[in-house]
């Protein structure tokens, strides 16, 4: 289910210079904005808890998961990523990041699965240094699949 919802339209691949972590949070849930999975209020939400929280959103080197709790503007389970070729400070320079996952849920949860498939992919070391080194969607979506 998690790699099913990471395609063309949900996944980009910039440069990332000059962005901030709130700025790449923001981009990188962009397309669950645009195909009306999730409203902006939900994109806030997660810059807030980030603000509240701390760098918590940081799951690995180079790795964040953004994702706030359930709310009425998420409509349904949504998945995207946005790789940066330079990596982009969550919070502080002790949390580089190039791969920005953002998570929309609906519920507590129905989003486990995909966290538990995105947390599979995520601990095989090799297709993480794939992915970090990609250079396109279709690098990613190819890394992912395979």
């Amino acid at each position: 289910m998690a790699l099913d919802l990471l395609t063309q339209q949900t996944v980009q691949v910039v440069d990332g210079d000059g962005l901030n972590w709130e700025d790449a949070i923001r981009q990188a849930a962009q397309p669950l904005v645009d195909n009306g999975t999730v409203g902006d209020d939900y994109v806030e939400a997660m810059i807030d808890v980030v603000k509240d929280k701390g760098p918590y959103i940081n799951i690995g080197p180079n790795i964040a998961l953004a994702h706030s709790r359930p709310r009425a503007s998420v409509k349904r389970i949504g998945l995207s990523l946005m790789k940066t070729n330079q990596p982009v400070n969550l919070v502080s320079d002790e949390h580089p990041v190039k791969l920005w996952f953002v998570l929309a849920a609906t519920d507590s949860t129905s989003h486990l699965k995909v966290i538990q498939e995105l947390s599979t992919v995520l601990m095989d070391a090799d297709r993480t240094k794939k992915l970090l080194a990609a250079t396109s969607v279709d690098d990613v979506l190819a890394i992912l699949k395979d």
